[in-house]
Order: C-alpha cells, then sequence, then structure tokens
C-alpha cells in the first residue's frame, strides 16, 4: 500500500519514466506511450480502478466496435469474426502496451469505408419504387452487423431510398404550405431530392476518408477510459483546446460543449447566456446528426472527427446554423440557432417579485442558471455573493416566501455551492468529498448568520447536476427547504479533474505533445452519507415534465459508476423546519390531477416515449407521409403549452434595479424577455400554491 501511494504522487508530479531516448519518431511508439501514462493514471489515481482481465477486454471490444461503427455501416459480420479472437486479448495487449487488435480494426474499418462508398455509389442514381412496402430500423442496438457484402449492400439501399425519401416528404410539405415556393412536379421533387442526398453522401463520405489513425486511435482509448466511468476521457491537445474555449467567450458560436459519442455528436454542456441556451430548443443529451448552414445543402456528420464537427458549426456572429438532433425521445428535431458572442452576464443570478391574488404575493424568485465563481466577474463577486445580495434586496422588499430556480443549472464552483447552502442554514456541514482510499472531507458553512429565514423552495430538474444536486441535497436533509422538480435530478456527484500526459513522461520530447486525460478522482456525498451519483436528488414533490416516462440524466450512461453511501456526519439547524411533507406533497398531487396543463404534459411526455420506442420506419411514400403527419398533428396539440400568460400572474422587478435595467435597450429587451417567459410558467404558478401551503402550516 506505502508503495502503491507512493506512485500516485509520482504519477500526479510527473516523474514517471518511460523512457528517455527515442531513436526516431514512430506513431506506434508514440501510441504505446500515450496508453502507458493513461493506463498508468487510470491504475493509479482514478475513484474505481478497474481489474484488467477478461471482463475489462469484452467491454472495451464492445465500447470499440460502438465507437467506430455505432451505425453498423461499414463492417459485417465476417469482418467482425476477424476481430473476435481479440475479444478476450484486449487486456493482454493493453498490459503488454501493443496493438495486434487495433491495427487489425483500422485495417478493416478502412475497407470497410470503401466498400461502403461502392454500395452507395452503386445505389444513389437508382429509380427507387417508393410504393413497396418495407421498414428500415434506426435502434442501431436492435440491428445486427450485415452478414457479408451482400447484406451490407442492402443495407446502404435502404439508407440511400430512405434519404431519398425523407427529402421528397419535405420538399413536398413545403411546397404545399408555402405559396412563395417554386412549384415542382413530383418528378421533379424526386429528382432534386435525390441530387440533395448525392451532395450530402458525396461530402460525408469525403470526411470519412479523411479520418486519420490517430482518430481511430483516440477513439480506443476512450473505449478504454469509459470502461472506467463515462466522464473519464482522454483529449488530443486540439480537443483540450476546444474544450476550454466552450464554443464560446472570445469565439463566436453557438454556445455549447461536444463530445463524439459513437457515430454522433453530443451535446454534453448548454453554456449559459450562449445563442443555443437563450433558443431553448438544444438540450444536453441531443445528437446531432446533421449541420446546416442556412441556404446550404445540410451536412452529415455522423462519424466526423469532433474538430471538423465544431468548425462546421462555429461561424460568425449573426450567421445562422441548423443543427438536425436526435432528442432523446428519438425525435429528429431541426433547431435553428444564431451566432453570437456568449453573454457572461446572463449567467448571473437575478430576482424577480411574484404574485397572484388571493393565492400568494409578494415572493421572491431568484433564478440562478450556474454556479460561476469570482474569476468568471469583471468586479470579482461569486455567485453565493450575488444571491446574498438578491436575499438582502428581497428581504428589503418585504417577501413571504422565497424560490431559488436552479432548473438546467449543470452545477460549477464548488465553494460557492458551500457558501451559498450556508445563506439559508446555520453553521454546519453542507457536503461530504471523497477521493479514493482516503477518508472524505467534509466541506462546511463556517457562518453562523442566517441570510433568509423564511420559506424556501429549491426548483430542480433532471438537467439540475453536480453543485445544484449538493445544494437540493443539504437543504434536504436539513428539512430546510422543500425540492420540487422531476422525477431526480441529473445523477452526477463525481468530480473530474485534467492531468497533462506530458507531465506524467520523462523524455520523448519528439513526441509531444501527447494530450490530457479527464479522469474522476472523487465521489460528492449528502451529510447524511448517501451519494448523489446516479440516483441524483429525488424532489420532495415531484411534478411532470417532457421526459416523465423515459431515464435521462447519469442513467443513461454506459457504464456509470454506482450509487454508495459512507458514514454520515452529525447535522442539525433551527433556522426553519419544513413542516409535514407527506401534506404537502398530497396537496400538489392533488392540483396536478386537476390542472388540465400539467395534464397534457404528461400525455406528451406518454407521446415522446412512444415516439422513442419507435424505431421501425416504413420507406413508401404513404406510410411515410402518412406517420410524418400524424406526428406533426400531434405535436400541435401540445406546443401552446406554456405559451400564454397565466392569469393574474404579476412578475415585476425589483425597484432597487430599474435604474439598472433602465440603463440601456438592449438591457431593458432581454429584461422584458425573461419576464414574459416567466408569465408563462406554470411550475411556478404550482410552486407558489405549494409557498401557500408551507405558510399554512
Amino acid at each position: 500500500m506505502k508503495n502503491k501511494s507512493s506512485i500516485i504522487v509520482f504519477l500526479l508530479f510527473g516523474i514517471l519514466v518511460f523512457g528517455a531516448f527515442y531513436p526516431r519518431v514512430n506513431f506506434k511508439e508514440r501510441e504505446s506511450m500515450i496508453l502507458h501514462a493513461v493506463m498508468n493514471f487510470l491504475d493509479q489515481a482514478h475513484f474505481t480502478p478497474k481489474a484488467i482481465d477478461d471482463t475489462f477486454s469484452k467491454k472495451v471490444f464492445k465500447n470499440y466496435l460502438k465507437s467506430i461503427d455505432g451505425a453498423k455501416r461499414f463492417l459485417t459480420q465476417e469482418d467482425v469474426s476477424q476481430l473476435k479472437p481479440y475479444e478476450l486479448q484486449i487486456d493482454d495487449q493493453a498490459n503488454a502496451r501493443t496493438f495486434e487488435f487495433f491495427d487489425m480494426s483500422v485495417d478493416l474499418l478502412d475497407a470497410g469505408v470503401t466498400k461502403a462508398q461502392s454500395h452507395y455509389e452503386n445505389w444513389i442514381d437508382k429509380d427507387f419504387d417508393f410504393s413497396k412496402k418495407e421498414t428500415i430500423e434506426f435502434d442501431f442496438d436492435k440491428k445486427e452487423f450485415a452478414k457479408d457484402d451482400k447484406g451490407l449492400s442492402e443495407y446502404w439501399r435502404k439508407a440511400v431510398k430512405y434519404e431519398i425519401l425523407s427529402r421528397i416528404y419535405e420538399l413536398t410539405d413545403k411546397q404545399e404550405k408555402e405559396e412563395d415556393v417554386e412549384k415542382l412536379t413530383a418528378k421533379e421533387i424526386e429528382i432534386k431530392a435525390q441530387e440533395g442526398a448525392k451532395k450530402m453522401y458525396d461530402n460525408w463520405f469525403k470526411s470519412m476518408t479523411k479520418l486519420r489513425r490517430s482518430d481511430r486511435f483516440e477513439a480506443y482509448l476512450n473505449a478504454i477510459t469509459h470502461r472506467y466511468d463515462p466522464h473519464s476521457d482522454y483529449f488530443n491537445p486540439k480537443e483540450k483546446q476546444d474544450f476550454d474555449i466552450n464554443m464560446g467567450g472570445k469565439l463566436e458560436g453557438i454556445g455549447a460543449r461536444l463530445r463524439t459519442d459513437g457515430d454522433y455528436t453530443k451535446v454534453v454542456e448548454i453554456i449559459p447566456g450562449g445563442p443555443a441556451w437563450k433558443g431553448k430548443e438544444l438540450e444536453v443529451n441531443d445528437l446531432i446528426n446533421k449541420v446546416t448552414q442556412k441556404g446550404e445543402e445540410a451536412l452529415d456528420i455522423s462519424g466526423m472527427r469532433i474538430d471538423d464537427v465544431v468548425q462546421n458549426i462555429r461561424g460568425k456572429k449573426g450567421t445562422t446554423v441548423i443543427l438536425t438532433v436526435k432528442k432523446v425521445n428519438g425525435e429528429m428535431v431541426d433547431v435553428e440557432i444564431t451566432r453570437d458572442i456568449v453573454n457572461i452576464e446572463e449567467t448571473f443570478a437575478k430576482s424577480l417579485i411574484l404574485d397572484i391574488p388571493d393565492l400568494m404575493d409578494n415572493v421572491g424568485y431568484i433564478k440562478l442558471p450556474k454556479f460561476y465563481s469570482s474569476f468568471e466577474r469583471k468586479d470579482g463577486n461569486s455567485c453565493a455573493e450575488d444571491v446574498a445580495e438578491e436575499i438582502e434586496k428581497l428581504k428589503a422588499a418585504g417577501v413571504n416566501g422565497m424560490i431559488l430556480d436552479l432548473r438546467f443549472n449543470g452545477g460549477g464552483s464548488l465553494r460557492d455551492v458551500v457558501d451559498m447552502t450556508g445563506l439559508f442554514i446555520e453553521e454546519g456541514p453542507i457536503v461530504q468529498v471523497k477521493a479514493r482510499e482516503k477518508n472524505s472531507y467534509v466541506y462546511k458553512d463556517k457562518d453562523p448568520k442566517v441570510r433568509y429565514d423564511g420559506p424556501l423552495v429549491v426548483m430542480v430538474n433532471s438537467y439540475s447536476a453536480s453543485a445544484s444536486e449538493i445544494l437540493a441535497a443539504a437543504l434536504q436533509d436539513y428539512n430546510r427547504a422543500i425540492i420540487v422538480g422531476s422525477s431526480s435530478t441529473f445523477g452526477k456527484g463525481t468530480v473530474q479533474r485534467f492531468f497533462d500526459l506530458d507531465d506524467a513522461i520523462r523524455g520523448g520530447t519528439e513526441f509531444k505533445p501527447l494530450g490530457q486525460v479527464k479522469m474522476t478522482m472523487q465521489k460528492f456525498y449528502r451529510v447524511d452519507g448517501g451519494s448523489t451519483q446516479l440516483k441524483g436528488v429525488v424532489p420532495d414533490i415531484i411534478l411532470p415534465d417532457t421526459y416523465a416516462f423515459m431515464q435521462t440524466g447519469e442513467k443513461e450512461y454506459d457504464d456509470p459508476m454506482e450509487w454508495t453511501k459512507i458514514d454520515p456526519v452529525q447535522y442539525d439547524q433551527d433556522t426553519y423546519i419544513v413542516k409535514d411533507r407527506a401534506t404537502l406533497r398530497s396537496k400538489s398531487e392533488s392540483r396536478i390531477n386537476g390542472d388540465d396543463n400539467f395534464q397534457m404534459i404528461l400525455k406528451n411526455a406518454k407521446r415522446l416515449k412512444e415516439i422513442r420506442d419507435f424505431t421501425n420506419f416504413p420507406m413508401d411514400k404513404d406510410g411515410f407521409a402518412a406517420l410524418m403527419e400524424e406526428r406533426e398533428n400531434d405535436a400541435d396539440r401540445f406546443e401552446k403549452i406554456m405559451e400564454s400568460d397565466i392569469p393574474g400572474f404579476e412578475v415585476n422587478n425589483l425597484k432597487v434595479d430599474y435604474d439598472k435595467i433602465a440603463s440601456d435597450e438592449a438591457t431593458m429587451e432581454k429584461n422584458q424577455d425573461w419576464i414574459d417567459g416567466v408569465k408563462k410558467d406554470i411550475y411556478l404558478k404550482e410552486v407558489l400554491h405549494i409557498l401557500q401551503d408551507m405558510s399554512k402550516s
């Protein structure tokens, strides 16, 4: 144990010796060096190290095949059978830093792309029978690899036909609904659809042939790191730069963080204050399938290198990009975003006064999009200090209760979430953080002062993560606030840290930079000892939402770290005690059952679950059109939820903020947009009911 601890120290301080002299630069030597460093970091410092054995090997084999050909477009069962003998040897090769399995996979995949392109070119100019009844499966987990080259050709026949069919429907639908569109005959529409499909696939195969061995190697490394947990990743130097830029800040873009997920590019974070955040259509876990510069043909980005994807999505302020994304429910949706510079001020805490006459008046509402820290503000304030300031302003206005809205808040500063939680309680522990093979460290609020001691509701949803979960969990454990929201929060109860592989290896200068590994080092635990990992925080009162019948958050990932429990710490507070949660929950459920809007949300959630489960699509023109029209009609029924102002709902700025808001036209416009959205928020109406019940109790 002592020797192992010393190795950890050596690793973290960058004195692992791999070898000082290399006669010439060779990509295999560089790959061996990177694999060596990554494996050592994972073994010595990851929170839950894995045994490098046959079980490990089988999982990496599966992960890797999914990452390089998840849609089963390139490899056949004959190809996979050539790789199969290595299924139980990857662990041995990883230990020996050899690449027999990887080398063969690269050769087979390169050959597979060439074969797939040949099959595509054989079908793209053919005349298809769009009256023939047949289907195509889009749940790739339900599909098998094509038996042989003949089966692969059949896959590409269906793929090409479906792409043309979907374009025929789009062109026909647009022609019927828009008057200023050029009127084409059915045959002309078919020709135009075929030309569009050909252009898209030609560009796509062009990008596929540009994939390098290094791109495949990164996929192989991440198949290994994801065996440990879904948040541990290898980043090449360019990817790390893109991660830091966040597609925002000084660059003009959409304000989203992306990563490769099999054939797709997944949205892993929406940057508060950015264009995507303002538009509210792009969401975490959306899978981007196509990118379209407005007015041009769509570009299929499936399987494309992440840096190429980023370059296609980024662009000048004021230009428009259209992302075709696959939603969590399985729907394919076009999201139009006008590029802009991320407005950091949009992330800052701000407050309003909410009133519904004869229900609950003069309620303070604080919106916090993220847990930012002092270095993110010009004046040096942190989110905890800003929330404290908003609390003081609301108290001065004599509010009868407060709402802290953490919906879609993906987390941030640990220090600030500890300080912010302390605003509502007396001094005491807030969260436990535990590293591997160490005792937990307890982060405490050391300030006995309580900024607000009245009734409090914290709003969360399935995208409230990390720091949001820490605050909600602590206030729930202390019985200080009622937590209201989705069936659970995101469930990310882990902490990651970046390690530069260059620092871990002496010598080999000609191979550097090697990149970095992002690795899970610690876990968060509540003061009651339970982890927020995987389970998240289950609200005291659950309100229906769009994804009520689907798993979201950490549970969606392959190989998430498990929920665990450690010893609780002593905690107590005598500021405000929530009384009779069961009665509060029962009253809310009765209102929800009798509320038409919430019942419509539930019906829509069931519809979206059905869409997700439906994966076998018709390929005849009539059947496809009937399915699309049915879905469009159903969507129209539900799109008006939360589009109308709530009767009697009064939303106002605090008087002390008037001068600041009126300082310029842009600020006034953004403020009015925010107020207009709040006036339509039926969840806030229900929270006001809950606060009324709390005040009565």
